[in-house]
């Protein structure tokens, strides 16, 4: 009887080895928007509305502007940040994650140590693949919660591209699907300079043809019919983009 496919926890070690720095730097950036976005609706939001009504009472005027963007422009740029991430991530997996080990003889090193390809491929998946998870479901909950808290400080609505993607699991699924990506071209092209760059670019393709095919307008329900619909192809891409991964590895070992 065979043993189960888990795996090896010596290759799940030096993938983390490997790979720390670029996890800790996507932790760092979730728990600083996390906590930008808890400071701003619970401190900063208080402090705009009294800046506000102390302008209201001396008269029209525009005293309250400059208090006003000290709330909206800092939710904006996290927001703005989050949803584009997924540059970041398709430059890193083209980059660092397959092309470089590719060029620099890593991986042919791991495969000849009784590490499968497929097993290393899997590994080199999984685990930004959690991060990635585990990070956008954390950041989608505080964000739709301070979004909804102070809306008569913002001026943005669902149909902002940034806000549209963050509400849901589309932003999740963008970073999925430019880590599939990334990967993919990596094992395709072997180099890390050209994959980090196509890689970002096809990435950005794919986005510009979603966002230009959502709704001009959204009732709540249409929103989540939309948003759900763009998430189920941006994830079906990144499943094919995975699968072809895998193909692609087969064809380099055999």
């Amino acid at each position: 009887m065979s043993a189960p496919a888990v795996l090896p926890w010596g290759l799940t070690r030096t993938v983390l080895r490997l790979h720390r720095t670029a996890l800790i730097v996507w932790g760092v950036f979730v728990l600083a928007s996390v906590g930008c976005l808890v400071w701003l609706t619970e401190v900063t939001a208080d402090s705009v509305h009294a800046t506000l009504a102390a302008c209201r009472d001396d008269g029209p005027g525009l005293c309250g502007i400059g208090a006003w963007r000290d709330y909206s422009e800092p939710m904006g740029w996290i927001s703005t940040f989050m949803y584009y991430s997924f540059w970041a991530v398709a430059a890193w997996a083209g980059g660092a994650l397959t092309g470089r080990e590719l060029e620099s003889g890593t991986a042919r090193l791991a495969w000849s140590q009784s590490v499968s390809p497929a097993r290393w491929l899997t590994a080199k998946l999984a685990l930004p693949a959690a991060a990635l998870v585990l990070g956008g479901a954390v950041f989608v909950a505080v964000y739709r919660w301070a979004w909804s808290a102070h809306r008569d400080l913002r001026g943005d609505s669902l149909l902002f591209n940034d806000v549209f993607a963050d509400h849901g699991p589309l932003v999740v699924s963008y970073g999925l699907c430019a880590l599939m990506v990334g990967a993919l071209i990596g094992l395709l092209l072997g180099r890390p300079l050209p994959a980090l760059a196509i890689s970002v670019a096809v990435m950005t393709v794919l986005n510009q043809f979603l966002e230009a095919r959502r709704p001009d307008s959204l009732p709540a329900s249409g929103f989540w019919s939309a948003h759900l619909t763009e998430t189920a192809v941006v994830l079906t891409a990144a499943a094919l983009a995975c699968a072809a991964a895998f193909r692609v590895l087969r064809h380099r070992t055999v």
